[in-house]
C-alpha cells in the first residue's frame, strides 16, 4: 500500500493505493491543486457547517469568514484550508502540526499534530488538539475521506438515529435510523448519524474495508451523481455549537492548555 500526503494544502491525505488501485478517490501528489480534491482532510476545530458563520461562546458573540463559494455556512473549519508543516517523516510514518493563532476565521488559538501511520493491511491516523488560547474554547475533530464508488460498492454501518437537514443542510431534528445496509447506488444521504456501533464495513469488487474510530458520531455523503462516497468519523453533530445543548451533542469545551485527542483507522482486505 501507499500513502500519499500535502502538508502545504491543509495537512490533506493526496491518495492512498494498493499498488496502482486506489482506495480513496486518489490523486498523485504533485497534481493535486486543492484540500477539497484530496483522498482526506482533517476537520477541526470543528465539523461540517457552522451556521450563518457566526456563533454565541461563553456570552460572547464571535463570527467566521466564509470559506466556500457555495454555502452560507463556514464548512468544516480551518485546517483543511491552512498549510501544515511536517515535523517528522519516515517509511511508516509522517507527523503533521499546525499552529494557529486567533484570526478573523476562528477566534481561539490551538496547535493540532496528525499522525499518519501505514502497515501492511491499515492505514491509521491520529490527531492530537491543544487549546493555546487563554479562555476556555468550542472544539470538535474529525477527518473527510472520500471512498472510490464502484460499480459493487456497498456500506454497512450499524447505527442509531440520524439527523435530518433543511435546505442549506443544517440539522433540524432528530429520528430513527435503524443502520445502513445497501448498495451505494440505493443511497442518497447528506447528514450525521448517531448511535454509530462497531466498524462502518465498505466492501466493492476489489477490496473490503472496515472504517473503524475513537470518535462517536459519522457523517455519511453518498450523491448518487458522483463517483465517490464519505462516511466521515466526528466529534459531534453538524452545528452542535448552536444546539440547545452542544456539550450533549458531542461538543468539547476545552480548557486552556488542555489536549483533546481523535483516531481513525481504515483496515483493507483484497477482494
Amino acid at each position: 500500500m501507499r500513502l500519499a500526503v500535502r502538508s502545504d494544502l491543509g495537512g490533506a491525505v493526496a491518495g492512498f493505493w494498493h499498488r496502482e488501485t486506489p482506495i480513496l478517490r486518489s490523486t498523485e501528489p504533485a497534481a493535486l491543486t486543492e484540500a477539497r480534491a484530496s483522498a482526506m482532510y482533517p476537520l477541526l476545530p470543528y465539523s461540517n457547517r457552522l451556521g450563518y458563520r457566526r456563533f454565541r461562546w461563553k456570552g460572547h458573540d464571535y463570527t467566521t469568514r466564509a470559506n466556500v463559494p457555495d454555502s452560507p455556512h463556514s464548512l468544516h473549519g480551518i485546517g483543511w484550508q491552512r498549510p501544515w508543516q511536517i515535523v517528522s517523516s519516515s517509511v511508516l510514518e509522517v507527523v503533521l502540526e499546525l499552529v494557529h493563532e486567533a484570526d478573523a476565521d476562528w477566534p481561539f488559538a490551538f496547535t493540532a499534530r496528525q499522525y499518519f501511520t501505514l502497515s501492511a493491511e491499515s492505514f491509521s491516523v491520529r490527531l492530537q488538539f491543544t487549546n493555546t488560547a487563554a479562555l476556555e474554547a468550542p472544539v470538535g475533530l474529525g477527518w473527510h475521506p472520500y471512498f472510490v464508488k464502484r460499480l459493487r460498492s456497498r456500506l454497512h454501518i450499524e447505527l442509531s438515529d440520524r439527523w435530518e437537514a433543511d435546505a442549506t443542510l443544517l440539522p433540524t431534528r432528530k429520528v430513527a435510523q435503524p443502520g445502513i445496509d445497501s448498495d451505494l447506488s440505493h443511497l442518497d444521504f447528506d447528514n450525521c448519524f448517531e448511535g454509530w456501533r462497531g466498524p462502518a464495513r465498505i466492501r466493492d469488487e476489489r477490496f473490503s474495508l472496515q472504517l473503524s474510530s475513537s470518535l462517536p458520531y459519522l457523517v455519511v455523503y453518498t450523491p448518487p451523481t458522483r463517483d465517490f462516497f464519505c462516511v466521515e468519523p466526528v466529534s459531534h453533530v453538524n452545528n452542535a455549537i448552536h444546539m440547545a445543548d452542544p456539550a450533549a451533542c458531542g461538543l468539547v469545551a476545552l480548557a486552556p492548555g488542555a489536549t483533546l485527542e481523535a483516531s481513525m483507522r481504515l483496515d483493507v482486505a483484497v477482494v
